[in-house]
């Protein structure tokens, strides 16, 4: 792009679509996934239900599986200390008494 009014017209159409909160970026995908990227992309920017369900439902397909329930519990069940017989117990104190 060698003409000047070509470059303003473009710099001024890209701030456009900054002010619109769209942002240009590259992604890598296979040649065969262009036509589908840019129609997802397309629809992804219209404002409405139809952007929002698909946004998510996009979001739902690559997150994978939900965390299971009882995560933390099956962390400390394989514990190397579990069955160590450690003593856990503190002895019980009132406290101090302070003046006010």
């Amino acid at each position: 792009m060698s003409n000047a009014a070509q470059k303003r017209a473009l710099e001024n159409y890209r701030s456009r679509l900054t002010e619109r909160g769209i942002a240009r970026f590259e992604i890598q995908a296979l040649d065969a996934d262009r036509d589908l990227l840019r129609s997802l992309a397309r629809k992804l920017t219209e404002e409405g239900p139809e952007a929002g369900q698909l946004r998510r439902t996009i979001q739902k397909a690559v997150a994978g599986e939900p965390p299971k329930a009882g995560g933390i519990l099956a962390a400390l069940r394989r514990s190397p200390l579990v069955g160590a017989d450690l003593d856990l117990s503190r002895p019980q104190e009132e406290g101090r008494k302070v003046e006010l």
